[in-house]
């Protein structure tokens, strides 16, 4: 089929398309009419039914069109809750393959992490997790990742410390999270668990992290050469199979 079998329907999803490409600067009538190739006048019946639903807003003093709020939590809800672990999957396994580890997807909630996916590898030596597991931010390769754009010095570590955490522990953390600028990755060494390494990178969309990925194993199999090859891993792997509008968190 070369043509939508719904006009007027296709017609609203390519201004959708058009004001999400014009980004916040939004676009005049005159300039979404030409890049949809529609009559002015059939184009402003189109835009107000997706005003009306709130999926377009106008200036009303410049008369530009930008995406409406209806539009953006599209994509919120998208990639929100249970729905994150279902649109990330085919990442996480793709890169489970790769290194041949347990990969973990988290977010942050509250000063915790919460696992929300996992994908284990074929080998006899596992790691043990399970997804819910709720951990503390600053001490998990993943809760350093998510704290990546929220923490940029040391005192502001502070709500994300469990209490009773001591200096020295608090200090390793903003350590690790203060140099990811240099490595491009988090990472934490038997912190959390004996034995068990890990080291992780954010997801972003429009600027935030919604997300962080990480790969775990026995710290035998995790030397500083592994964390640095699994990282670059990881940037290499992931963004190609990532939805649209999000992306591993550039160094």
């Amino acid at each position: 089929m070369t043509t939508s079998p719904v006009e007027s329907i296709d017609r609203a999803l390519l201004v959708l398309v058009a004001l999400a490409e014009a980004g916040p600067d939004g676009a005049s009538l005159a300039t979404l009419a030409d890049r949809v190739g529609v009559h002015k006048t059939t184009l402003h019946r189109a835009l107000a039914a997706l005003s009306f639903r709130g999926f377009v807003s106008q200036d009303p003093a410049s008369g530009v069109y930008r995406l409406g709020p209806a539009g953006l939590t599209l994509g919120d809800g998208y990639l929100g809750g249970d729905n994150l672990a279902v649109v990330l999957h085919p990442a996480l396994v793709a890169l489970s393959r790769e290194v041949d580890e347990l990969v973990h997807l988290g977010v942050l909630v509250g000063a915790q992490i919460v696992y929300l996916d996992k994908v284990e590898p074929q080998r006899p030596v596992r790691v043990w997790s399970a997804v819910g597991r709720r951990m503390p931010a600053a001490t998990t390769a993943l809760g350093r990742a998510l704290l990546l754009d929220r923490v940029g010095t040391r005192a502001a570590l502070a709500p994300y410390l469990e209490p009773g955490t001591t200096e020295a522990v608090a200090d390793r953390a903003w350590s690790v999270i203060s140099g990811a600028a240099a490595t491009g990755f988090v990472h934490e060494c038997e912190e959390n668990e004996p034995g068990i390494a890990c080291v992780a990178v954010p997801l972003v969309r429009g600027g935030a992290t919604v997300a962080a990925v990480s790969v775990t194993a026995p710290r035998e199999r995790f030397d500083d050469e592994r964390l640095a090859e699994v990282a670059r891993a990881m940037r290499t792997v992931l963004p190609a199979l990532l939805p649209p509008g999000v992306g591993v968190r550039p160094v």
